[in-house]
């Protein structure tokens, strides 16, 4: 706090405090990483008629066992190289939250079938 009792931190008292944040910056990207991966190995693999073979993991479920086995194993990669990478840093999050938020966005529009189909 400042000399005067002033329960408003200035910005330099703030800069002081900062905390790493790299962690939940890195887990808020690889969300949004995964997703839209997840959403881009589901068109390939209506596409791509070998594509859709490779990913039976599970017989019952289909491609669909092996495009979300992929994608998780997508975000955890992502999570991981970028939590190594961010650990002990101050990350802005405004564009990181941005950034996912479109991730997220364009993954729930290429996951809806009209918009789906059109590729």
């Amino acid at each position: 706090m400042n000399a005067q009792n002033n329960p408003i931190p200035t910005i330099a008292e703030q800069n002081r405090e900062a905390k790493p944040n790299g962690g939940g910056a890195a887990a808020l990207l690889a969300a949004g990483i995964g997703s839209f991966g997840l959403a881009v190995l589901a068109i390939l693999v209506d596409q791509v008629g070998a594509l859709k073979n490779a990913m039976i993991f599970f017989r019952p479920t289909g491609p669909l066992s092996g495009v979300t086995t992929i994608a998780v194993l997508i975000w955890l990669a992502v999570w991981a190289i970028l939590e190594w990478r961010w650990r002990k840093k101050t990350i802005r999050m405004g564009g990181i939250a941005a950034a996912s938020l479109v991730l997220l966005v364009l993954a729930l529009l290429l996951t809806f079938p009209p918009l789906a189909d059109l590729f």
